[in-house]
């Protein structure tokens, strides 16, 4: 691979010769522009506005435009000039954990070759030690006419530059999220969750650019015989705004699974952890006390009295406790009127025969 750049990386008093590679390319199928008309390839030609005249590469340069459109010319030896240490460093900043780096700050990628023998071993070293330290090194280094932040990282056995966004580059997602106030249930919750789940996981390095590859089958097509590509058919209506999304998840999760082979059912989503919620819904305890007033109410009416000297209590021994009470004042009452009864009629007894006269004789 042809390198971009030639510096070195700067750890500490250790200066390790490196050279730079871009770590990706572009695959997309390219465009030209041409006349419509009759095929023409349409160009673009650098031309002075002053003379009017096509200017080749070489006599180009670069110059800055003040506000007043007043050009002040700028060139290579200038910006060598500035007394930047990163013209041909890569300077380590410090160290830090991957997690701290905001991958809205990630740009473009480049791999670091050793340069030469002497430099496999400070290399190597700043390689174990990454790897070792579980660490990304933060950068700062000058790269086509501008100073930019950098963080270095260990893919395989090399080390990998990803260059990053300013932290003042990165805008605030100021008026982004829906400024609509949304309340979500449990249950889309858990049927987000078993789509998610269906869903599983992916070997990225399977996935592939389908745009691409219609485009070149659609070039090669017209190149053999310019056969138009036939347009794809259009889609069932119900696409756009959704508007009952349980019905969408519940439809999302039976696609994803059969599309991986499984069942088209959704019992897939009782299958999730049920969520922290009381363990007794209003509806279940209503209709435990109907059944427990049902059972009162069959019950012989000495049970009645037990049951509601065991509801009082806390527990079935409190309700045990609570029954033995009742029958024993029960069993006390009904010997005391019975005890009572007997003294009464004795009394009666007596006083009847002090009533009766006695017969005298002749």
């Amino acid at each position: 691979m042809r390198s971009i750049w030639n510096g070195a990386i700067s750890f500490g008093l250790v200066s390790i010769p490196i050279k730079l590679v871009n770590a990706t390319e572009s695959r997309s199928v390219s465009f030209r522009q041409i006349h419509a008309a009759d095929g023409g390839r349409i160009r673009y030609r650098k031309v002075c506005e002053l003379d009017g005249e096509e200017v080749s590469q070489a006599e180009i340069g670069k110059a800055y435009e003040e506000s007043d459109g007043t050009m002040i010319p700028i060139t290579d030896e200038d910006l060598a000039a500035l007394p930047l240490p990163t013209a041909k460093t890569i300077e380590i900043v410090a160290f830090v954990p991957a997690g701290e780096i905001d991958p809205l700050q990630m740009d473009a990628a480049y791999y670091l070759s050793a340069s030469g023998a002497p430099a496999a071993k400070p290399y190597t070293l700043l390689r174990e030690a990454l790897k070792r330290s579980d660490k990304v090194a933060v950068a700062k280094y000058a790269l086509r006419g501008r100073e930019r932040l950098g963080m270095l990282r260990v893919v395989d056995d090399v080390i990998a530059m990803h260059g990053l966004l300013w932290p003042d580059e990165i805008r605030a997602p100021e008026g982004v999220a829906p400024e609509t106030p949304v309340s979500v249930r449990d249950a889309e919750l858990d049927l987000a969750d078993a789509l998610m789940a269906t869903l599983g996981e992916v070997d990225i390095t399977t996935l592939h650019d389908d745009y691409r590859e219609a485009v070149e089958q659609m070039i090669a097509a017209k190149a053999e015989g310019g056969a138009a590509v036939a347009p794809p058919e259009p889609e069932a209506a119900g696409g756009g705004q959704v508007i009952d999304l349980m019905a969408a998840l519940e439809s999302s999760v039976r696609a994803a699974k059969e599309a991986r082979g499984e069942g088209g059912g959704v019992a897939g989503v009782t299958e999730l952890a049920p969520r922290k919620t009381s363990s007794r819904t209003p509806k279940e305890t209503g209709a435990r006390k109907s059944t427990s007033k049902t059972a009162a109410k069959k019950a012989a009416p000495a049970r009645k009295s037990t049951s509601k000297t065991a509801g009082a209590g806390s527990g079935a021994a409190g309700g045990k406790a609570a029954a033995k009470k009742s029958t024993a004042k029960t069993t006390a009452k009904t010997t005391a009127k019975t005890t009572a009864k007997k003294t009464a009629a004795k009394k009666t007894t007596a006083s009847t025969k002090k009533a009766t006269p006695r017969k005298r004789s002749a």
